[in-house]
């Protein structure tokens, strides 16, 4: 279930796509995300705008509701690796992001 959400965000993210970026988002993280951020973080993160398309699964952590989906995350431009985190859970009766990282 989050693998394909995460390649969505790739994807969105490699694009600088913030309407994508967001779609799945839950609504609490959706309302914190500022738009003018994000498209700058696009425009100005040589990482954000070159990840590569596969990322190998790290493992799975359950707190209470919300579910932490770690992955190893490439670029396709830097070398080395990053950790990608995806935080998943259910906004009415949908799965949804409640945070996404790569650090």
């Amino acid at each position: 279930m989050a693998d394909p959400l995460w390649r969505e965000l790739l994807k969105a993210s490699n694009e600088g796509n913030y309407g994508e970026f967001v779609r799945k988002f839950a609504r609490s993280l959706a309302l914190a995300m500022n738009q003018v951020v994000v498209n700058h973080q696009f425009a100005n993160s040589e990482l954000a705008r070159n990840l590569a398309d596969d990322a190998d699964h790290l493992g799975i952590i359950r707190r209470g509701e919300h579910v932490t989906v770690l992955y190893r995350q490439r670029s396709t431009k830097k070398a080395g690796e990053w950790v990608g985190r995806l935080v998943l859970g259910y906004e009415d009766g949908e799965v949804r992001i409640f945070a996404a990282s790569i650090f």
